[in-house]
């Protein structure tokens, strides 16, 4: 029992040292770790398959599929996250009012 409660202190305090990580992140680095979290989040996806492989009983299974549902949808998610963030950055080409 004591085991779980290491590891929910160890999740509590990288839940509040992330939050106040990326709380003072500027917002012009936000895109560039917005690329860095989809690499983990791939890594993430990779790990919960070969866990799912590894799986033997009905609840593993089950819980294996979750965690790869979960973490492809989070993949995907973040990459369109990204790719909507770097549009941002494009500059704009024929509005009207622009100098040439």
């Amino acid at each position: 029992m004591i085991d779980g409660f290491v590891a929910l202190y160890i999740f509590m305090l990288a839940a509040f040292t992330g939050h106040e990580i990326i709380a003072r992140v500027p917002v012009i680095l936000h895109t560039p770790l917005m690329s860095g979290s989809n690499f983990v989040h791939g890594i993430v996806l990779v790990g919960a398959m070969i866990a799912l492989g590894h799986a033997s009983t009905p609840f593993e299974i089950g819980l294996g599929f979750v965690a790869v549902l979960l973490g492809a949808g989070n993949a995907a998610g973040g990459y369109v996250v990204t790719e909507r963030m770097l549009e941002m950055f494009k500059p704009s080409a024929g509005k009207p009012g622009d100098k040439a």
